[in-house]
């Protein structure tokens, strides 16, 4: 394959990509067509490695409304009604639910996901589900596992054997909650133990941490020390670290450098973020996500996760990054040029640093995953929802869409809408 005339994130203009062996083998204008090769015309789209999103629940996805809907829509009920159906789990319908999901995610051009799942349920069914789906996935898009004690490491029987006995069968990265635990000292335990599991195997390390609007749940602060004691710097996330948005300014210029120091990873969700923190204000009401700029100006990591789709907590969704990121945008009033390509890398290469992966990105020899949006660049795409013209995995197209366009029947007025045409 050969794409003729596309935009790079990075500004590059007027750039084609060549693709033999499902991996990217030039980049550059103007460059010759090897005898044989499909040529596909770009019209000067953006060109992006495909989205990434490095915290999703899809042993929980698309369930909305079983048994019941969330009156409340409240974390706490969330994490209630899901105990309410865990006994009526199914693995077949686990796996249906998760594979449809997965047809959502190519369909939207998100090719790679981080995935937390249950392990407080001593059959580990959910486990067992989306092992199997990670391995009926595997040609199409990159899943990672969390072993993810919902109910609490310590406060849950039998949770710290289940998660053991789920990285056993090959989840691939530990995963915690600790201020889900009984008290904050149960908390930071959970802490330790849970980053030396990962020190003793190996693996890496993502924690729901301080999904809360205490300002005194600061399980992060821990995570961080750990982190530094047993050399776990880069394979460390933090996830979701609401409790951020409620602390004093003096903590935060403490805590900040921190984290930044121990080279933890930050993950914001931002569409459940806002809709499920600051419940107990009236007004003035908090916001509900961690300190991303302040984050970001400090040197950290930080991605973007979509969290959940229709599911206990979250109603909404549709797979669609470019809707986390302008959630994002907005919540965290990132609205300068830097910061709105802030972040679309939020959704895409920052993710990717995240979750680890390898050879990512629109570069020499990386395998060739892409999506084709139509939009002149980050900031367009993320304004527009840009249609997902192409999404090619390994250099083979696997899903395809149309451009977005309106015919109109306005007396003296063009055809059609141009969304991406500059203001005049």
């Amino acid at each position: 394959m050969l794409i003729r005339n596309v935009r790079l994130p990075d500004g590059r203009r007027a750039q084609d990509l060549l693709v033999q062996d499902g991996r990217i083998a030039a980049i550059g204008p103007a460059l010759p067509a090897p005898a044989g090769v499909e040529i596909v015309d770009g019209q000067g789209w953006l060109l992006s490695p495909p989205f990434v999103d490095a915290h999703f629940h899809m042993d929980a996805t698309l369930s909305y409304g079983l048994p019941r809907v969330n009156a409340s829509g409240t974390l706490l009920e969330g994490i209630a009604l899901w105990g309410e159906l865990k006994p009526q789990l199914t693995q077949d319908a686990l796996v249906e639910r998760a594979l449809r999901y997965c047809d959502w995610a190519v369909a939207r051009g998100l090719l790679a996901i981080r995935s937390h799942v249950d392990v407080c349920d001593e059959r580990l069914l959910a486990v067992e589900a989306l092992l199997h789906v990670r391995e009926r996935v595997r040609p199409y898009l990159d899943l990672q596992l969390v072993a993810f004690p919902q109910d609490g490491l310590l406060r849950s029987p039998g949770a710290l054997a289940n998660l053991k006995r789920a990285l056993d069968l090959g989840v691939d990265v530990v995963g915690g909650i600790p201020h889900f635990e009984r008290t904050m000292a149960d908390g930071a335990s959970s802490v330790r133990l849970l980053c030396e599991l990962a020190a003793e195997r190996g693996l890496a390390v993502d924690l729901h941490c301080d999904e809360s609007d205490d300002p005194l749940s600061r399980h992060v602060e821990t995570l961080a020390a750990e982190t530094q004691r047993l050399g776990l710097q880069g394979r460390v996330t933090g996830s979701h670290l609401t409790s951020m948005h409620s602390m004093d300014n003096y903590y935060a210029s403490k805590l900040i450098p921190l984290i930044a120091e121990a080279g933890l990873h930050v993950v914001a969700n931002p569409l459940i973020n806002i809709m499920l923190q600051g419940r107990h204000d009236s007004y003035p009401k908090r916001r509900g996500l961690t300190r991303v700029p302040e984050l970001m100006a400090a040197g950290v990591n930080v991605g973007f996760g979509h969290d959940c789709v229709m599911d206990p907590w979250y109603s909404l969704g549709s797979a669609d990054m470019l809707e986390v990121a302008a959630m994002g945008l907005h919540v965290a009033q990132l609205g300068s040029q830097a910061g709105m390509r802030a972040c679309f890398d939020a959704v895409t290469i920052n993710n990717a640093r995240v979750m680890g992966l390898d050879g990512y990105g629109i570069e020499l020899g990386h395998r060739a995953d892409f999506v084709l949006l139509q939009a002149r660049d980050p900031v367009e795409a993320i304004r527009l929802r840009a249609a997902r013209l192409l999404v090619v995995r390994a250099g083979r197209v696997i899903a395809r869409q149309p451009p977005a366009s309106a015919s109109l029947a306005l007396p003296g007025r063009p055809a059609t809408v141009d969304w991406t045409a500059p203001p005049p």
